[in-house]
């Protein structure tokens, strides 16, 4: 009788704990980077929208102490264009009043006397851009690609305030938390709840921030 040759030994593919261990740490690692990476663009956004804030702060207080008159309320056209220089290329003026005419619903839009003051604190090099843009077109994009813009007596405030559109509510948390008392209708910082796209005129303040949505914040200058 002929011996049967001997089962082969067959080795079961697939993983062993310990590899489905490794493998979950190193999506875990990848996951946390990502999130990490995620966060540190936020903050940088949050960091440069605070720059960006402070920025406008200064150049509407050095155009006051250079000119004694208001940014955007300085006139006439006829005299300011005497200055000379990137003056010359300028289309709007104030009527000099001692007043920013920009009410809530012209903060994003260029019109009052928008227009004149994004055109006079960069005809007299404060800040960057072409003196001679007009409505939106003159108002610069902020960290979080919404507009900026001025206006007066906005969300309860008094006097002229700097605003940011399209900030995500994260975002506007940090901004007020960092520059003022962390409560959208209150103090010096204060939050209108804007639409799901675009740039919502400031208007009622908003008490509390959600991560899901997006926000107008001012500032008092």
């Amino acid at each position: 009788m002929k011996n049967l040759p001997a089962p082969v030994a067959t080795r079961q593919s697939g993983f062993t704990l310990v590899e489905i261990a490794i493998v979950l740490v190193i999506i875990g690692l990848l996951l946390g980077g990502v999130l990490k990476g995620r966060e540190m663009i936020e903050n940088a956004k949050v960091k440069n929208a605070i720059n960006e804030m402070n920025g406008v702060s200064a150049a509407y207080n050095s155009y006051i102490d250079r000119y004694r008159r208001i940014p955007g309320d300085d006139g006439s056209l006829e005299t300011l264009k005497t200055r000379g220089g990137s003056w010359a290329t300028i289309t709007a003026a104030g009527d000099n009043n001692s007043a920013l005419g920009i009410t809530q619903g012209q903060v994003f839009t260029g019109e009052g006397e928008g227009t004149a003051f994004w055109q006079h604190l960069r005809a007299a090099g404060f800040i960057s851009g072409n003196p001679a843009e007009t409505g939106t077109a003159a108002l610069p994009r902020n960290a979080f690609n919404g507009l900026m813009g001025v206006g007066s007596g906005v969300t309860g405030m008094t006097g002229s305030t700097v605003c940011l559109g399209q900030v995500p509510g994260k975002s506007a948390r940090q901004l007020d938390t960092q520059l003022d008392d962390g409560d959208g209708d209150t103090g010096s910082v204060r939050a209108t709840e804007g639409g799901s796209s675009g740039d919502t005129a400031p208007g009622t303040a908003s008490a509390s921030y959600s991560d899901e949505k997006l926000y107008t914040v001012c500032r008092m200058l």
